[in-house]
């Protein structure tokens, strides 16, 4: 069944969306959309540190999308007005990246796959890659549940509590650097915000707890890369951007029965 190259795209999206859903709710509840995106423009620095000291692509953004969240979480803990600090960080993380990619002829042409994914040619390794931290992200935001949420609620109430809301905030940080290391295949850096913040929104209009919004998101997003694949194949448009494009669908038509149910 695995031969099928659609199949496979179909099969990576579905488990990205398992670690993109519960992630993106606590984006979304932390107001963190632009943290991600800091995070996500990072993975082009990456690709290119994989690609100068011969490490796999993975590993090289993992490294460095964890270093930019890392910096990120402490400089807000530290104070920083966090719109300015996060906007310079992602668009020099971004330059940098490309400026350094540039320097590699072999990867110039395929930089596109980089920025916007290419979840058609995932392989049955990106496809192993994809769910194995997938499945570790989601485990380790079902593990730490309860925490996440108390703090993200009120970090008063989780000092009270007795849970350590820096503790938590780290949490988040290491789920989200996972998550973009593992998806730069998929839909590329430019996009991965979108995957987290666009599903995660659709589902807040519909839920009626938190438990449930994180699962809605999930569905949404598995429903956005199926439907996605299906107008790339029946346009012949982009697979990653029209992944994004069924998300952006869903969450009018979401938006829309929110406010007639209101």
């Amino acid at each position: 069944m695995l031969d099928d190259f659609l199949v496979r795209a179909g099969l990576a999206g579905v488990g990205l969306s398992l670690a993109t859903g519960p992630l993106g709710a606590f984006v979304v509840w932390r107001r963190m959309a632009y943290f991600g995106d800091a995070t996500a423009h990072a993975a082009i620095l990456g690709v290119a540190l994989a690609l100068a000291t011969d490490l796999p692509i993975g590993l090289g953004t993992l490294v460095v999308a964890l270093a930019m969240a890392v910096t990120v979480a402490t400089l807000a803990a530290r104070g920083w007005a966090m719109d300015t600090t996060l906007g310079v960080l992602a668009h020099s993380a971004l330059a940098f990246g490309l400026v350094a990619v540039s320097f590699f002829p072999t990867v110039r042409t395929n930089l596109s796959s980089y920025l916007f994914g290419d979840i058609l040619a995932v392989s049955r390794a990106d496809l192993a890659l994809v769910w194995i931290g997938a499945l570790a992200v989601a485990g380790l935001l079902a593990w730490r549940w309860q925490g996440l949420l108390t703090s993200t609620l009120n970090e008063d109430l989780a000092h009270a509590a007795g849970i350590r809301p820096e503790r938590e905030r780290m949490v988040l940080v290491l789920a989200l650097a996972v998550v973009v290391a593992v998806s730069l295949k998929v839909v590329g850096a430019l996009l991965i915000a979108a995957m987290l913040i666009i599903p995660a929104a659709a589902a807040r209009g519909l839920a009626r707890n938190p438990e449930a919004m994180a699962a809605m998101a999930v569905l949404i997003g598995a429903a956005s890369a199926l439907g996605g694949l299906m107008l790339s194949l029946w346009q012949d448009t982009p697979a990653g951007p029209s992944i994004i494009v069924v998300a952006a669908l869903l969450f009018a038509a979401t938006a829309s029965l929110g406010r007639m149910r209101g």
